[in-house]
This record gives C-alpha cells, structure tokens and sequence, in this order.
C-alpha cells in the first residue's frame, strides 16, 4: 500500500479533488434548481445530460489520447470543467444547464479515462489490487465530502459555485507536475454488444437496470429532497448516505460472493436493495427513515455493479474479458441516460415518491430476471469462478474496466499457480 501511495499519491490526490468537485456540482444543481423554478421535468432532462455527455466520452477520450497525449487531454478538458462550473449561476436555464452538463459529463469521462490509464500503467502486478482498492476509496470518499462543503454557503449564491470550480482546478497542478513518465495508450478491440449478450444475458441486463438505479440517486436524490421539503443540510446528508452504504457494504458483499453461487447473491441483494427502496416510499416522512433507505439502496446498489462484472467475467475467457470491457459500460450508460428522464416523468406524474418507485421497479425487475436465468443453466461452480474486483459506478469507464479484468485475471492465474503447487 506504501508503494502504491509513494508512485502514485498525486493522481490518487488530483483524483479526489475532481470528485468533490464532480459530487458537489451534481448535488448543488438539484438544489439550485428548485430555487430558480426549474420543474421536475426540466431538471430530470439536466442530469440527464450528464450522462449522455459521459457516454460520449468514454467512447471518444481513447482517440482524443491516441492522438494528443495523456498530458493535453487531461489539461484542457479539467480546465473546461473548471470554466462551465462557474457558469451555471451566470446562466440560469435549463437548457443552458443541459449544455453545460453535457459538456461536464463528456471532459469528466475523457479525465477518468486518462487517469486511469495512468494509474494502471504505474501498477504492477504485486500492487495492481491495492492501486485499484485506494483509487476507488478516494473518489467514494470524494464524494461522500462533497455533500458537507454544501453546508460552507448560501445556495442561492455564487460561493458554492466557485469552490467546486476551484478545487478541479487545484487538481490539475499535482498530477501534471509529478506524475512521470507519460505512459502510452492503448485500447483492446471491443466485443460485439451481440456476443456479450449472448455471453452473459444476466450481466448485460443487470447493468442496464443498474445503470438506471445509479443516475436516480446520483442524479435525482438532491432534486427528490428539495420537493419533500429537506433542508439544505439533510439534502447534504441523504445524498453522502447513499455513497456510505456503497463504501462500508462492497467489501463485505464480495467475500461472500466468492463463496457462493452469485447469480443467487445477484437475486438476494438486488431484494434488499428493493426492500430499501419500499422503505423509502412508506416511511419518506421520516428523515431517519430516509437515510437508512438511502444507506441499504446505495450499499445494494453499488456492489451490485461489481457482482455483475464479475458473473459475467465467469462466462468470459480471460483473453475476452478486456474486449467486454466497452460494451458493458456502454449498456450501463444507456440506462444511465435514461434513468433521470423516467424519474423525472414520475415525478411530476406521482410526486415525489416517484423517486422511489422507480428505484423499487428497476431492482424488482433484477431479482425476477436473475431468478428466471437461474432456470436456463447450471451454475459456475464456486471454486472455478473468478475474483470479485470492487468497482464504481460513478466514474467507471472501458479503460477503469479493463483495469478491474486484468486485475481480476491476474488474481485467478495466481490461483492457479497455488493450487497447482498444492497439489
């Protein structure tokens, strides 16, 4: 752990200023928002667009790499991020909003993909599962520190605006000035969404849905907390609460299910998770009942991103499992793309618990799929799947993903080796 933070510890630092600035932005849009009018719609169009900006650049960003370099890239697009930031108070409309996260979601995907591009080419084998572990901690803990810098100002002026634009700014310095030397960039060949379907039927479905699950709460909670009336600081605490429960539960979650059959795991933490969410829907009234479903939604959710990754690298081989890589992020950003959209329409149809309707379908719909392909074939026995690689759904991109297989097949062929040697 002392190597990995010795090699890399200004891009893990850069990195975690990027998410609060990213956590910060997103939260204070919803908030801002319902002061300035917007309507449930209007807004479930703005995060939406994040999104779709996201989707774009994480097919985009490995050309833009290829043909300028890590170091341009990363400059001019955290710059981008910085300026359209400290616009958004200065243009106070949706649609000026929607172009604006458009653009924040597409340099953010572009930024991910080069940092961790960079960070896998800084880790070898001996440390390739710590740099992956920390990396994800600090932009989860990014995020979770994001919803407290809320509490610094007053919404409805420019302060929390500029803090979020600052702090991406910052982020530049460290990263372009200590980490040497630039490594070089290549992508595997995707695999046709075709044969990863047919692969994985349960894989590509469950990031599809999940997809849906996570731009709700990354996207909708803050806009779901001003229309039940939340203050700004209990909006600050719902939206941390849900990242708390991805960061305590992932770990758990994976070591069980690299015990058992985890299509079952799939089915009975997606129930949870739809259990948290008709909690949310019954007792909403109660803040402390809004955490604790926002606490089993995030912890749910987010695990089951990973378990997910991993059921389908059971059915992958391990030369296949890096080509998957693009087209299962894609097939998450889909339903990414559409998740606001849908609560949003809720929304304003049903009201606020509308929210968590959504939610609640989206993980019904998991544990019925999951438990129908449970029929269709045997299971992977347990001591021949592979390993859990802990993953986020908040900035993962194909590079991130192919980060997280080699990960994975490194752990498996070592395996192997000792269970060959024990024998």
């Amino acid at each position: 752990m002392f190597q990995v933070l010795t090699g890399a510890w200004a891009l893990l630092f850069g990195m975690g200023l990027l998410m609060v600035g990213n956590g910060m932005q997103g939260t204070l849009l919803g908030i801002r928002g319902e002061i300035e009018g917007f309507s449930t719609a209007q807004m479930s169009i703005v995060m939406s667009a994040y999104f779709l900006g996201f989707l774009g650049g994480s097919r985009l960003a490995p050309r833009m790499i290829q043909r300028v370099g890590h170091v341009r890239v990363f400059a001019a697009l955290a710059s981008l991020i910085s300026a359209v930031m400290i616009l958004y108070p200065t243009f106070a409309d949706p649609w000026a909003w929607t172009i604006g996260r458009v653009v924040i979601g597409f340099c953010f995907s572009a930024v991910y993909v080069t940092a961790e591009s960079w960070l896998n080419d800084a880790a070898d084998n001996s440390n390739r599962g710590k740099a992956l572990s920390l990396y994800m901690i600090v932009q989860t803990f990014g995020i979770v520190v994001s919803q407290y810098l809320l509490l610094t100002a007053d919404p409805s002026g420019f302060v929390l605006f500029v803090i979020p634009s600052v702090l991406v700014s910052l982020a530049i310095t460290p990263i372009l000035l200590s980490i040497s030397p630039v490594p070089a960039f290549e992508t595997t060949k995707p695999m046709s969404l075709r044969a990863l379907v047919a692969t994985s039927p349960l894989g590509c479905v469950g990031m599809f849905l999940l997809g849906g699950v996570f731009a709700a709460q990354f996207g909708m909670s803050a806009v779901y907390g001003t229309q039940v009336g939340l203050s700004v600081a209990q909006i600050s605490a719902f939206v941390s609460t849900f990242f708390v429960g991805a960061m305590l539960l992932q770990y758990p979650i994976g070591w069980i299910s690299d015990r058992m059959d985890r299509r079952a795991l799939i089915l009975i933490v997606a129930a949870i998770g739809g259990g948290g969410s008709v909690l949310g829907l019954l007792l909403g009234g109660s803040f402390a009942m809004l955490l604790v479903s926002a606490f089993v939604v995030g912890g749910m959710s987010n695990p089951l991103y990973s378990l997910l990754l991993a059921h389908t690298n059971d059915f992958l081989d391990h030369d296949d499992m890096a080509a998957a890589s693009g087209g299962l992020v894609f097939i998450n950003g889909l339903g990414a793309v559409f998740g606001p959209l849908i609560v949003g329409a809720l929304m304003e149809s049903v009201g606020p618990s509308g929210f968590y309707m959504f939610t609640g379908v989206l993980f019904a719909a998991l544990v019925s799929y999951a438990a129908y392909r449970r029929t269709q074939r045997a299971a992977v026995p347990v001591e021949e799947t592979g390993s859990y690689v802990v993953m986020s759904q908040a900035t993962t991109t194909p590079v991130g993903m192919e980060f997280a297989q080699e990960y994975a097949i490194e752990a498996d062929l070592e395996a192997e080796d000792d269970a060959q040697a024990a024998s």
